[in-house]
């Protein structure tokens, strides 16, 4: 193959990557610049990835055979603009968070409703029977935790103790939310990594967590402080609940897919699975984050009359039922998820 040969042959789709790239779409600096670009390559999005292939193997033939050194220099400052955009990082928006949140994540999970409602059924089911199990044997509880821990429990939502209705300071609460981010990230990717045994890792550790908050509600209705411990959670569970079976839900997802490839290879096999699970888990780190604001900020202020919080509560559950069923699915949303899959 000679140099001019393969120019000719090869030209057309170089100038039509450097179009996109570097050419006259360019029509701002900066995150201008990039948004411009990203809009071309939606529209484009079943050419490129198969013309950037074709342009690195291009590169790599034109080292091979020794071509004019201004024409590898040509070819790799394209290939490089072509691997920023496949693979460099993005920057932040608020309308690309927006698209996310009331788009993208309850499309997701939508779409995954059998493994969401059987990873909730699994979760919800299993705290209801051992919280009811711990208040026909309250001896129950001993199985699942030590007493100095029972103990706590006890003092945290005894209506007599110290700190019952006494505000707490403003550093106070910013280091209880620090604790809450830790505690409530670190268990949902805990459950999100344990998918990948198979998926069953996820499924226990979202089996043990409602066996473990089902008898711990079960002791508290117990010692009689129900009043108490619902007015305290029921202001975050909508959020912190749901997104721990969300990230079961991803996390089994991902394992299921390592094993059940439907002929595809399994790396092939868990990006398709990726796809879905990604957003699964983002949205739920999202969801905990909520959590945490809430349940420092607002569930701890035990000075707040009960009625009110108890409403709120209740408001934030049928808030998010209503979010999941709902969000996402105007046309113009979903003509924006069918073209960002695309690209």
């Amino acid at each position: 193959m000679t140099q001019r040969s393969f120019i000719a042959k090869r030209e057309q789709d170089w100038k039509e990557l450097e179009r996109l790239l570097t050419g006259s779409i360019a029509t701002g600096t900066g995150r201008k610049g990039y948004f411009a670009r990203r809009q071309q390559l939606r529209e484009r999005a079943a050419w490129f990835p198969q013309a950037f292939r074709q342009l690195t193997g291009d590169l790599n033939t034109a080292k091979s055979n020794g071509f004019d050194p201004a024409l590898i220099e040509r070819l790799n400052r394209i290939t490089l603009e072509g691997n920023q955009i496949l693979y460099g990082s993005k920057p932040f928006s608020i309308k690309s968070f927006s698209a996310f949140i009331f788009n993208t994540f309850p499309r997701a999970l939508r779409s995954q409703w059998r493994s969401f409602s059987a990873c909730f059924f699994i979760f919800f089911g299993l705290a209801v029977f051992s919280a009811l199990l711990c208040i026909r044997f309250p001896g129950f509880i001993n199985e699942l935790m030590s007493p100095w821990h029972a103990a706590m429990l006890e003092e945290m939502y005894n209506p007599e103790s110290s700190h019952y209705l006494k505000p707490r300071e403003v550093s106070t609460d910013a280091d209880m939310f620090g604790f809450y981010i830790f505690n409530n990230i670190s268990i949902a990717f805990r459950t999100f990594a344990g998918g990948l045994l198979a998926g069953v890792g996820s499924l226990f550790i979202l089996a043990f967590n409602g066996i473990f908050i089902g008898a711990a509600a079960g002791h508290i209705i117990n010692c009689g402080y129900q009043r108490t411990f619902f007015s305290f959670v029921i202001g975050h569970s909508a959020f912190e609940l749901i997104a721990i079976v969300i990230s079961a839900q991803a996390g089994f997802l991902l394992g299921y897919r390592l094993f059940v490839t439907r002929g595809l290879s399994r790396g092939a096999s868990l990006r398709e699975a990726g796809k879905t699970a990604l957003p699964l888990i983002s949205g739920s780190a999202v969801m905990l984050v909520i959590a945490a604001i809430v349940e420092a900020f607002w569930s701890s202020r035990h000075e707040i009359n009960q009625t009110i919080r108890f409403t709120a509560g209740f408001t934030a559950i049928f808030l998010v039922v209503i979010y999941f069923v709902f969000a996402g699915r105007s046309p113009s949303a979903l003509d924006g998820y069918q073209t960002r899959n695309k690209a």
